[in-house]
């Protein structure tokens, strides 16, 4: 089962969290019918997402990622909370591109140039947005550029997902470690000479590393202190009802037009992909 570890170290000094995420990844790649490089993007935006879920105060607080693009993705949402549920969608599911260096699934080309925006909800009158422009389109760089430019925290951000043949997920997961204030210059040192050294994520996976081992792999000789173990999962609130409320914003003579083609509907979840279908009577309801 998917889940997250959040973690200190160096008395404090470093704040970390690392999840394991798979099964988060191929629930999204199964809804969304996404090609190998679109399940990378995704998985690694909805596993960034989770562990930054996580570092939201409130029961109700919400973030959104999102990414414009000039690629062939053109864009991916991902929102999550604070309870490690997460979801998202692609605006392009299906890019199909070469492998790129060291025969490695070439997200950076299907997103190309853009700007990745977070957007937290924290119950305020307006939401806090920050944004930065990607730095490589491989998201965990860009992450880490984010929280550097936008938040004046230094941060290394480390995401994977790694693919089966027959385009199931076989491995997903990540870690965020960041800095806080008061972390002594020699500490910091030793830090970055770790994380030059350190295996990609995926590696770190495919050796069985639990998120608690990998956090001990990159902060082991810093004493290491999990401090909570929470469930992460892809997890969509959509039902019946709330599509209906949607569908009740339309114009009235965009919905006599839909009425009298005398066919029922179908409407799709944008995060999760699942249908739902409206016959006649029940737009004629919604249309009262």
């Amino acid at each position: 089962m998917d889940y997250m570890v959040r973690a200190t170290a160096a008395s404090a000094g470093i704040r970390a969290f690392a999840i394991t995420s798979r099964e988060m990844v191929e629930t999204a790649r199964s809804s969304h019918n996404t090609s190998p490089v679109m399940t990378a993007a995704l998985g690694r935006l909805l596993t960034g997402g989770a562990m930054m879920g996580a570092m939201l105060k409130g029961e109700k607080d919400l973030l959104t990622l999102q990414i414009q693009c000039s690629g062939p993705a053109r864009g991916l949402t991902v929102t999550a909370d604070a309870r490690g549920h997460v979801k998202g969608y692609a605006q392009n599911p299906v890019v199909n591109l070469p492998p790129g260096e060291k025969g490695k699934l070439d997200v950076g080309g299907a997103l190309g140039m853009g700007i990745l925006r977070v957007i937290k909800d924290m119950g305020l009158k307006e939401p806090y947005v920050g944004q930065c422009e990607l730095q490589t389109g491989e998201i965990a760089e860009d992450l880490t550029w984010y929280f550097a430019a936008s938040e004046q925290i230094p941060s290394a951000v480390g995401l994977g997902v790694l693919m089966n043949k027959e385009n199931t997920v076989r491995q997903a997961g990540g870690f965020i470690i960041q800095l806080m204030p008061f972390t002594p210059d020699d500490v910091i040192e030793v830090l970055e000479r770790r994380i030059g050294e350190l295996d990609p994520v995926t590696v770190m996976l495919e050796r069985g590393l639990s998120p608690e081992q990998m956090l001990e792999e990159v902060l082991g000789e810093f004493g290491v202190e999990i401090t909570e173990r929470l469930p992460a999962a892809f997890v969509c609130g959509c039902s019946k009802e709330r599509v209906s409320g949607a569908l009740s914003t339309i114009s009235r003579k965009d919905m006599d037009a839909i009425i009298n083609d005398g066919e029922s509907i179908e409407v799709r979840c944008q995060f999760c992909n699942k249908a739902y279908t409206f016959d006649i009577e029940e737009l004629k309801e919604i249309r009262e």
